[in-house]
């Protein structure tokens, strides 16, 4: 292969233009990486919109017919961040053309859906990666490894929260992440999944969940316009409504393999949260805690400290010693959301260098969606479940 991977990229909204700065900003921080991403062709369905996409991110070329753009030769690697229900037809048929696969999260609608892509990447040969951004913050990446080391001890509990705001108004219009056929669900499958993949990175597989889940508007304004997590409709009484399908918050416990107890909770309906994705992992030997409104920070604690200087630190993962700050800037100057697309990117490109998969690959992607499905199934049935059921 040569220097250059050459990009089709399907999705030119709040992913596209994420994805977009992150292939950008790849050959400037990061020129030592083994292959450099082409900007080739962005597709979307609406001609002008995605014509104004490649203008302002930068892409040599836009179409509208993703079927065309997974089968020309000069394409390397198909980006799929379309909505959900777009994931599995797009990504068999670009595994189908030999193309390389990013996908967004989750995976697909269904657990079913999300292992026939695997299989077919698998099949194909190709690298697949899904898009679990989180991992690729510093600080994160932090916790992993004092997880790994040891130096957190034995892992008692892991706690956490991805808390929004952005739809309590009632005549907030019916957007596509409010629709079960086009999202697969609500703020489960949107923020519980990052939850859920921070989970499985940091402590490990799960055994067994149980949970609940609540929809607390069941109808709103179809929209006229949308745009990311924004959009427009009619705000007056008479407007035609459409039903609300996927849940607005969900709450499980959880069981690891390694006898760990979990919780979690995926909520738009928490006031003052704009987008609060916090976790604690409690060990034998200290804790650490993370909320990415404060993305540089990881608050870490040992129980072997003197006892006059016990208490969470405050540490800023902006040192040399931390993953990616060195490419950054100077200590202390900080990092933000874009750039843990930039490092997520990095990874795709090296692994497809190597011949290896990257991580999180599909398969990552599978396990997270069995974990939704078995939550469900646990709503549903109002029981435990396991997740060898799954």
């Amino acid at each position: 292969m040569s220097k250059h991977l050459r990009v089709g990229m399907v999705g030119y909204k709040f992913m596209g233009k994420a994805h977009s700065n992150a292939y950008r900003s790849l050959p400037m921080f990061f020129p030592s990486a083994p292959l450099q991403p082409e900007m080739s062709v962005i597709c979307g369905r609406n001609e002008q919109g995605v014509q104004e996409a490649a203008n302002q991110f930068g892409w040599s070329e836009s179409v509208t017919d993703w079927r065309e753009l997974v089968k020309r030769d000069d394409i390397d690697l198909i980006d799929i961040n379309a909505p959900s229900d777009a994931h599995k037809e797009i990504a068999i048929e670009a595994a189908r053309q030999g193309k390389h696969l990013f996908c967004e999260k989750p995976l697909a609608l269904s657990l079913a859906d999300s292992r026939e892509m695997l299989q077919a990447a698998e099949e194909a040969g190709i690298a697949h990666m899904v898009g679990f951004n989180y991992r690729f913050s510093p600080a994160v990446q932090l916790a992993k490894d004092l997880v790994q080391s040891g130096r957190l001890g034995k892992i008692y509990h892991f706690r956490a929260f991805f808390l929004q705001d952005w739809i309590m108004d009632p005549s907030f219009p019916l957007v596509w992440r409010l629709q079960k056929e086009v999202a697969g669900s609500g703020s489960h499958g949107d923020l519980g999944a990052h939850l859920i993949d921070l989970a499985r990175f940091l402590v490990g597989e799960f055994k067994e969940v149980i949970g609940m889940s609540e929809t607390f508007i069941k109808e709103r304004p179809l929209a006229s316009e949308m745009t990311g997590l924004s959009a427009k409709g009619s705000t007056t009484s008479d407007a035609p409504k459409g039903e609300v399908t996927v849940d607005d918050a969900t709450l499980f416990l959880a069981k690891f393999a390694d006898g760990a107890l979990g919780s979690f909770e995926a909520t738009r309906f928490a006031a003052g949260h704009r987008s609060t994705n916090s976790f604690e992992i409690n060990g034998s030997l200290g804790s650490v805690r993370f909320d990415f409104e404060r993305m540089n920070e990881l608050e870490v604690y040992f129980t072997k400290d003197e006892e006059d200087v016990q208490g969470f630190r405050r540490v800023l993962a902006t040192d040399p010693a931390h993953k990616y700050a060195e490419a950054w800037w100077p200590a202390g100057h900080t990092i933000g959301f874009e750039h843990t697309f930039t490092h997520e990117m990095l990874e795709l490109v090296t692994a497809i260098s190597e011949g290896r998969q990257p991580s999180p690959s599909f398969h990552d992607g599978v396990a997270c969606q069995a974990v939704l499905e078995a939550v469900e199934r646990s709503i549903d049935e109002r029981r435990w479940v396991s997740l060898e059921e799954m």
